[in-house]
């Protein structure tokens, strides 16, 4: 490097004083340039994301009571409707017989009843009893009837608490972790659920995208509809760096800005036919971006100036023209993907542009002529020929 140095230091403190031509003109200076050409890019962007399922459901009991019996353990694949505790049904089997008992009862008081206020119409028809008397047996049926209606709702209660003790799954899915064993008292106000049930036919991969990446995507597609629509479908890399098989979409953008990160979570749905993923798995969800027709250059052939940015591009006469182009918005860190302001032949400046202006003249050149004058002249340096490498 320090050797680089000094041949540059006497190459400058050569070209002053002895760079004129024979008409005293000066040289104009070499600039490296390269011409432009169409191409196509594949870029992809990642973002950390933790996959969940789709749905995953809180198991908690209806009733309180001690588990009498486990049907399923801990990463048991169930269905919908499946048992997966029992509760102690000594008591809740007690109270629908009894239940029963009070329906049969009230059945009974209301057939009597019945055939009573019957009699008595009768009798009210013959002048026998009085009309008050006749008033007090109907609404005594009508007492029996609504003591029959009670009972049997006291029943439906019963079977219901019955019911309860076996508990059950909402959905399709793979049983949780499940603190509560043989013996447990649980109830319905406990603050830890028996268990989980996540169904995974399908996940969920959370993730966020900066709020400065989102904006470009919307000032690009005109609004955040569109930039949803238009998404292109996504790949999940798995904490192995394997691709998982399958594409995934990219369902929802959150209208909020989480204040600290500065970013919003984006929600995308991957089939899990074969079960490979798991509510916690971490990975990373890959964005493809194919790009056609845009222009490959340098991220050293741009200037930026408020946040646009130009390059020089070389005219007939040898001369330079400062001309903005249009970048998207990612980049491999060497070389930026020109969508706008450059067309294919134009020759452009792609180094030691900051010491340029706009329409100087330069003697083109390459970047491979450059490399390999400039290699010479350090091997006649080191050689001691001190006179050609400056000539270089």
């Amino acid at each position: 490097m320090k050797s680089r140095i000094v041949l540059v230091a006497f190459c400058v403190a050569l070209l002053s004083g002895c760079g004129q031509g024979d008409n005293g003109a000066a040289k104009a200076p070499e600039a490296a340039v390269m011409t432009v050409e169409a191409s196509t890019a594949n870029l992809t962007n990642s973002y950390p994301a933790t996959v969940e399922g789709k749905q995953t459901a809180e198991i908690r009991p209806m009733v309180s009571g001690f588990i009498t019996k486990l049907h399923v353990d801990e990463g048991a694949t169930v269905r919908k409707g499946q048992v997966l505790f029992t509760i102690d049904q000594v008591q809740y089997q007690a109270a629908v017989r009894t239940a029963k008992a009070a329906v049969e009862t009230a059945k009974a008081a209301l057939n009597t009843q019945a055939l009573t206020t019957k009699n008595k119409r009768a009798l009210n028809k013959k002048g026998v009893i009085s009309d008050y008397d006749l008033q007090t047996a109907e609404n005594q049926l009508a007492q029996a009837e609504a003591s029959l209606a009670q009972a049997k709702a006291q029943l439906v209660t019963a079977e219901q608490n019955l019911s309860y003790t076996e508990v059950s799954s909402p959905t399709d899915g793979v049983v949780g972790t499940i603190p509560y064993r043989l013996g447990s008292l649980v109830s319905a106000s406990m603050a830890t659920p028996m268990t989980t049930v996540a169904e995974i036919s399908e996940m969920y991969a959370y993730f966020s995208i900066p709020e400065r990446e989102l904006l470009k995507m919307v000032k690009a597609q005109g609004s955040q509809e569109n930039v949803l629509k238009n998404m292109p479908k996504v790949q999940l890399q798995l904490i192995d760096g394997t691709m998982y098989a399958d594409s995934g979409r990219v369902e929802t953008i959150s209208g909020v800005i989480d204040p600290n990160t500065k970013s919003m979570q984006v929600r995308a749905l991957f089939p899990n036919k074969d079960g490979l993923l798991h509510s916690g798995t971490t990975g990373n969800v890959v964005f493809p971006n194919v790009l056609t027709d845009i222009y490959v250059i340098p991220q050293t052939a741009t200037t930026e100036i408020q946040d646009k940015k130009f390059v020089y591009v070389v005219q007939p006469d040898n001369t330079i023209k400062t001309v903005e182009v249009k970048v998207y918005y990612l980049n491999d860190g060497k070389n930026y993907y020109v969508t706008e302001g450059l067309k294919v032949g134009d020759k452009i400046v792609v180094e030691g542009v900051q010491a340029l202006h706009d329409g100087q003249a330069i003697t083109p050149t390459t970047v491979a002529q450059k490399e390999a004058k400039y290699q010479q002249a350090l091997k006649d340096q080191k050689e001691g020929n001190i006179e050609s490498a400056f000539k270089q």
